[in-house]
């Protein structure tokens, strides 16, 4: 049986593929079993992976919505779009979790020109100029032009002092970041430049999909409970994180929702941040 791609690409149905993804919902072994076969009854040749993720994300919905929310993570990771600007926002919080202090959107002066600096962050001696590079299509790939013309950027700055946080710094390391995949070509050329890549499996043990399970740094478009427009408006208010809704639950207080709506979306932010993969 064939499954067809966003490309229109037709690939063998991956029925360990599958079984894995379902696994990350945090749902047991057994509950993963029984979705696995309820979806299987469901597959004809040629079904798209939008139609079986809408097919894998509804059984587990119905079991839990904690369930459905971590396994939309690649989709609710894009939903931060279309833009990129609350990616941006998403990864400056990926590194206050590490203890950086952070701030967005800055241009800085050059040797040559100007640069606009998605995020910048410094800890201690360290100070990191990071490039977000946030893809809408589920299939897209960052290729290696991205990190050469990155890394000529780096070069116009890292020799040059400037004052963050208090401080003159100057930049000692580059980091890319995309949603999506980088190509092998640009992993490589990377590594050889000492650029810090992070994307959705990159690197294997420090990826997206890792650091959001180990830090619970889920965001806020993962929700089950609440509608897109209502996620809008919480981005809106700058909440990227489900933690932060968590913290604070007046976030809510502006949305037009009812009480009980309102204590699900809570329970469920509650419940999300709880939880942590095993392994991770």
């Amino acid at each position: 049986m064939n499954v067809k791609k966003y490309s229109g690409e037709l690939i063998p149905f991956n029925a360990d593929s599958l079984k894995g993804s379902l696994a990350k919902s945090g749902a047991s072994p057994e509950l993963t079993e029984k979705v696995y076969q309820t979806i299987t009854e469901k597959l004809y040749d040629g079904i798209t992976t939008k139609e079986l993720y809408k097919i894998a994300f509804q059984e587990l919905k119905q079991l839990k919505n904690t369930y459905a929310a971590r396994y939309s993570l690649k989709k609710a990771m894009r939903d931060l779009g279309p833009e990129g600007f609350y990616f941006e926002k998403w990864v400056a919080a990926l590194l206050k979790e590490g203890g950086f202090q952070t701030i967005t959107g800055k241009i800085v002066q050059g040797n040559a020109v100007t640069h606009e600096i998605d995020v910048i962050a410094a800890k201690d001696t360290e100070m990191l100029a990071i490039e977000c590079k946030f893809r809408n299509d589920i299939d897209a790939k960052i290729t290696v032009t991205t990190p050469m013309y990155f890394l000529s950027r780096f070069k116009d700055i890292c020799d040059k002092s400037y004052t963050y946080f208090e401080k003159e710094r100057k930049f000692t390391q580059g980091w890319l970041a995309t949603n999506t995949y980088f190509t092998k070509d640009a992993i490589n050329f990377a590594e050889y430049y000492h650029i810090n890549l992070l994307s959705w499996d990159y690197p294997v043990d420090k990826s997206i999909k890792r650091r959001v399970d180990s830090a619970a740094l889920y965001p806020i478009t993962c929700l089950t409970s609440i509608t897109k427009l209502e996620k809008d408006k919480l981005l809106a208010k700058r909440c990227i994180l489900v933690k932060e809704l968590a913290e604070q639950p007046e976030l809510l207080d502006d949305l037009t929702m009812t009480n009980a709506k309102k204590k699900r979306t809570l329970n469920e932010a509650h419940e999300l941040i709880k939880i942590k993969q095993e392994g991770a």
